[in-house]
């Protein structure tokens, strides 16, 4: 009886079981789909089913079949049918496709015609490059009655079919398969731009515009799915200015971006993506060549320069495309000789990684660990730093640089031969992915049936047996050179000889004894392999200047192992040597004056800022000889010397540049001092002295700069018809500057007797303006960033304002937070006399005699709450952003301004512009408990602390605490915590700013 059963089922299910059998998931549905137009009687054909049971996905592919015959009319069903029975090649590529793709499915259903493309299309045969793709697409665009957009993507995914048939067919490879895909990114490019110059011939009259490809499409590398990262340059037709031409290809470049990113009709090719240019989004769209030039010579950073390594003309004027790249090569192979270059590429991937979110880590093909990116970044280091001597290694594709980076020595053979085995595997898989449904995505699925179609769709690049498990098979392929890929990864990036080649002339390098190598790793160097090279380029040699060396480097690395960064201290000490080796008294400095030799020790070794304004000008060296040297000079010291250097300056952007060289020197003395504990023994009296010697030297470069910006407007207009005053604000007007602070000021001016006020305005504007563009203006020396948002109207209102619009200002529209904010204002340049006269303009605002109305009160508090809601960076810790955090500067600051508010009218020691002064007149007020100021000021001065260390050792500002352990290390060593203690800092930094945030929420909020 169950034999019998089990015979009566066969025959009901016996097409069901043979389509079981070819690896279809739903045979009942397939043997339905056999039925319909135009497949009828193949149910039974074994050479059909025999070949949608070879493709990745029989039931996909089926489906994607049947859909092509129900779209296609009577005719064409009939001679797509006797072809697909009668020809393997088109059997191949047709079926091959759909099983795979969804997307390509969708296109032959709608455009059921184009699969006469995978026949007429000599897929085996045939290399198709730009021009040919060019033709495909012209044809297309101009060959139907569609709008040019919707011509144009269908066309596109034409040529994308066959791109993808030859690739799923294994008639071509990887490489190829990508070098066809740029291509074709390339030949729609120019398509656009053909349609839309057509559409605007007046702006094709005015200019030549190259579309220069970067990324994948500039490596000629690119992904079935992914933006198309472009630059545009132009240059003026003949007779045509500049300004007009930029307009124009401005005009061309956004047209086309908008043809290829267009979201009707037929949908989107891909976007195309311009944020690699210079300034990025906010920076013109388009630039000439010039305007490209001038960027990278002055301003581009270390990332943009590895960007341009996959830089390649694809579309528009070829010539002007070639001069680009052939303009920006020589930057691009110096990029590895920038400062901390190496670092800089460093970080920037640990950036990508710690960008990913923690859900996709795992899943995430080329942006994770062991992806692509890893293998891409590998690469692009080592041809950066090695490009600068082997040209060889020039290649803008990442296997093609991989091999010539195994043909010169700089990767070994079998470490290339794995790298470039994972990558191809990486990659078929990513393409994959996207070709599925033509989606931008680098995430492995977790379906089971879209993990079973990638595995069958790799079969022949997967080394384990896919037929019993193919899902387990793919996933341990996929592990496997993800492991391999990140173990080269971190072998290759990290190199420890990589810092050293990147930081020294090319053949400089030579060897050392081990023993030397054993000794710097005990003392702690990072990177012995650097240290050693420096030495020897120290040390080595019979000059007077070597021997010299030799005795004092012994000591000397001590001295650096005793800090955070020691291998920054040696590398900081061999610049200054090579900069002032040839210098008589450098060396006898050191040899002779043993307190200089360890303060230089000290000063290159604890953070970036002292150094780095240090080796903008060596000399300054002779400071630490010198038992006064860093001793913090008064204001009107410094105000006498800049203005003096200002007076001999022959322009007025000299004259600027003069103030500022005298800036930066001072501020390599007080940082020095600082780093050293030469302000004060007191932390407190420390930050106190550091604040007012910063103020100082703001103030008096703010004095010369003022000073010569009059003077330059004299020049060329006659006798300035004004008066002007700088009132400083916020930290600066506190003394409390720290040394990333921007200098927050006002400007006021006074029309001279007889002046118009238009005319009057006009002056101090342009004075004021080319005053803060020449402080800030990028140079080797540090900027002075002059910030005047506390302004009335902000950034809405005029930069500067008279004395008696003040005045009217703030009789009719002030508000409670500006009365705040004048709380610190304090005037330090400029004319004294209208300086006095705004101070007594204001004093009535910001300590008014009836305190602070209620209303005023509830506003005060309520702008506090929220800029501690809205404020605070993202993703930054609340309990140690030392600005807007739990207790941080924010917190004390505003609870002591609303007790000067409230009381400073009738309490005189409470109009101070100073926070831990104002704080001490409350206390001898009676307005705050001594415990409750106490630990106010312990927040504020730690808070004030570890925002100055933070500058010091990483040469930015800084409100949270670095994430990188040894700039950590660092911040806790200008502290006073040893070495290792680095958590105890930040146990300290909470528990101090918890208690101080009761007090805040007591007296600020009536909590």
């Amino acid at each position: 009886m169950a034999a019998e059963e089990q015979r009566a089922g066969s025959r009901v299910s016996r097409p069901e079981n043979r389509l079981v059998r070819r690896g279809f998931g739903d045979p009942a549905r397939a043997v339905r789909l056999l039925e319909g137009p135009g497949l009828e009687g193949l149910a039974d054909d074994p050479v059909l089913l025999d070949a949608l049971g070879a493709t990745a996905d029989p039931d996909l592919a089926l489906l994607g079949l049947a859909r092509l015959m129900e779209a296609a009319d009577e005719a064409d069903r009939h001679t797509l049918r006797d072809t697909l029975t009668t020809s393997k090649p088109l059997r191949d590529r047709l079926l091959g496709v759909l099983g795979v793709s969804t997307a390509l499915g969708d296109h032959l259903a709608r455009h059921p015609h184009d699969w006469h493309t995978l026949v007429t299309f000599e897929l085996r045969d045939m290399h198709p490059g730009p021009e040919d793709f060019r033709r495909a697409l012209g044809e297309g665009v101009r060959g139907g009655h569609r709008r040019p957009a919707d011509a144009l993507r269908i066309a596109y995914r034409r040529c994308l079919l066959t791109i993808a048939a030859r690739d799923l067919t294994g008639t071509t490879d990887l490489t190829r398969t990508a070098a066809e895909l740029a291509d074709l990114a390339g030949a729609t490019l120019q398509t656009a731009l053909d349609l839309a110059a057509e559409q605007d011939p007046e702006a094709a009259a005015a200019c030549r515009l190259a579309v220069i490809g970067m990324g994948k499409c500039g490596g000629r590398e690119l992904n079935y799915v992914s933006d198309v990262d472009v630059i545009f340059v132009a240059e003026p037709r003949e007779g045509v200015d500049e300004h007009t031409a930029v307009k124009a290809a401005t005009r061309l470049a956004a047209a086309l971006t908008r043809l290829c990113a267009d979201t009707t009709g037929e949908g989107t090719i891909w976007p195309v993506d311009a944020n690699l240019r210079p300034e990025g989004r906010n920076g013109p769209l388009v630039r000439t060549l010039a305007s490209h030039l001038a960027y990278y010579q002055r301003w581009a950073k270390t990332w943009e320069f590895q960007a341009l390594l996959k830089a390649r003309p694809v579309a528009g004027d070829a010539e002007l495309g070639a001069a680009y790249v052939d303009a920006l090569a020589p930057l691009v192979w110096q990029a590895a000789a920038r400062e901390n270059f190496v670092a800089d590429v460093q970080q920037m991937r640990r950036r990508v990684i710690d960008s990913i979110p923690a859900t996709e880590l795992d899943r995430q093909l080329k942006l994770g660990p062991g992806g692509l990116r890893d293998v891409e970044f590998s690469v692009q280091l080592l041809q950066l730093v090695h490009g600068r001597t082997d040209p060889a290694l020039r290649s803008g594709n990442t296997l093609e640089a991989l091999a010539a980076l195994s043909r010169g020595g700089y990767v070994g053979r079998a470490d290339a031969a794995s790298l470039d085995t994972a990558y191809r595997f990486l990659r078929s898989l990513e393409h994959r992915i996207q070709l599925h449904r033509l989606r931008r995505t680098h995430l492995m699925p977790t379906g089971a049936e879209d993990l079973r179609r990638l595995a069958r769709s790799l079969t022949a690049l997967i080394n384990d047996d896919t037929r019993a498990d193919p899902v387990a098979a793919l996933q341990r392929e996929w592990k496997r050179h993800a492991v391999e890929v990140r173990r080269l990864h971190e072998k290759l990036f990290y190199r420890p000889l990589l810092d050293a080649v990147a930081e020294l002339p090319p053949g400089a390098a030579g060897l050392t004894p081990d023993a030397a190598r054993a000794r710097l790793e005990a003392l702690g160097y990072a990177d012995p392999a650097a240290a050693l090279r420096h030495l020897s380029a120290l040390a080595s040699g019979v000059s007077r200047k070597a021997a010299i060396q030799r005795t004092l480097l012994p000591v000397l690395l001590g001295w650096f192992a005793d800090s955070a960064d020691p291998d920054a201290g040696l590398l900081n000490f061999r610049q200054v040597s090579d900069a002032l080796g040839r210098t008589p008294w450098y060396l006898r400095l050191l040899r002779d004056e043993s307190a200089a030799a360890e303060q230089l020790a000290r000063v290159l070794s604890a953070g970036r800022l002292a150094p780095d304004l240090l080796l903008r000008a060596p000399e300054a060296v002779a400071m630490l000889g010198d038992p006064q040297g860093l001793e913090p000079r008064g204001r009107a010291a410094l105000q006498s010397e800049i203005l003096a250097a200002v007076g001999r300056a022959g322009s007025t952007t000299a004259a600027v540049a003069a103030a500022r060289s005298v800036r930066r020197r001072e501020l390599f003395r007080t940082a020095a001092a600082d780093v050293l504990g030469r302000l004060g023994e007191d932390p407190a009296e420390a930050l106190d002295t550091a604040g007012e010697a910063l103020t100082a030297i703001n103030a008096a470069t703010l004095q010369g700069a003022l000073r010569a910006c009059v003077a330059g407007w004299e020049a060329e207009h006659g006798d300035l018809p004004t008066r002007i005053s700088v009132v400083a604000m916020g930290r600066f007007g506190g003394h409390e500057l720290g040394y990333g602070s921007d200098a927050d000021v006002l400007f006021v001016h006074e029309p001279l007797l007889g002046s118009l006020e238009e005319e009057a305005a006009r002056a101090a504007q342009a004075v004021c303006h080319e005053l803060r563009t020449l402080l800030g203006a990028p140079s080797t020396e540090p900027p002075l960033l002059v910030d005047a948002d506390l302004r009335p109207e902000g950034r809405s209102g005029p930069l500067v304002r008279s004395l008696a619009s003040y005045a009217a200002y703030y009789r009719r529209w002030s508000h409670a937070w500006e009365s705040q904010a004048l709380l610190r204002a304090e005037p330090v340049a400029g004319d004294e006399e209208l300086g006095a006269r705004f101070r007594q303009l204001i004093d009535p605002l910001r300590y008014p005699g009836s305190g602070v109305p209620e209303r005023d009160l509830v506003e005060i508090r309520r702008i506090k709450a929220r800029v501690e809601a809205e404020r605070l960076p993202r993703g930054a810790d609340p309990t140690t952003h030392t600005k807007i955090g739990r207790g941080g500067l924010a917190d004390v600051e505003w609870t002591v301004q609303l007790l000067q508010l409230r009381h400073g009218h009738g309490l005189p020691a409470l109009r101070t512009t100073r926070t831990r002064a104002a704080l001490a007149a409350a206390v001898a007020a009676g307005l705050v408990r001594r415990e409750d100021a106490e630990v106010l000021e312990a927040a504020w001065v730690l808070a004030s602390r570890v925002r100055a260390a933070v500058m010091l050792v990483r040469g930015r500002p800084g409100d949270s605490f670095p994430g990188e352990a040894r700039e950590l290390s660092g911040v806790a060593r200008y502290l006073g915590y040893g070495a290792g203690h680095s958590g105890e800092l930040l146990d300290d930094y909470r528990r101090t700013t918890r208690r101080a945030r009761v007090v805040v929420d007591r007296l600020f909020y009536g909590l």
